[in-house]
């Protein structure tokens, strides 16, 4: 029984990863959506800093400060886009809309308006 425990407590461990907290008013959207979305598309955040989605996958995310950050981007499930970087590190964002605003809500519940 014990064993049978462990095996499901590693399978729920991906689960509860991805309680994304959402807020009321949050509304995802589907992969083939969010791709036609991003694509080509240049995001500004409040801080200036921009995230540029390449429509051949390359993905920049510039400091608003200066300083890039250059990788890959591709749509996942439930709403998310993960980009890989040329370093090797990978993180997922969740993106949706709220109030016809686009934001993005990191895996640690911080959530980041798009300006423009």
């Amino acid at each position: 029984m014990r064993p049978l425990i462990a095996v499901l407590a590693f399978v729920a461990v991906p689960a509860l990863a991805q309680d994304w907290k959402s807020q009321p008013g949050d509304e995802a959207f589907e992969a083939e959506t969010l791709s036609a979305r991003l694509s080509g598309q240049t995001l500004v955040f409040y801080d200036d800093g921009q995230s540029v989605f390449d429509t051949n996958g390359e993905y920049q995310y510039i400091y608003g400060g200066g300083g890039t950050w250059y990788g890959h981007w591709k749509v996942a499930d439930n709403s998310t886009v993960c980009v890989t970087f040329v370093t090797g590190v990978e993180r997922c964002d969740r993106y949706v809309e709220n109030g016809g605003r686009l934001i993005v809500q990191t895996a640690d519940g911080m959530r980041f308006p798009i300006r423009q």
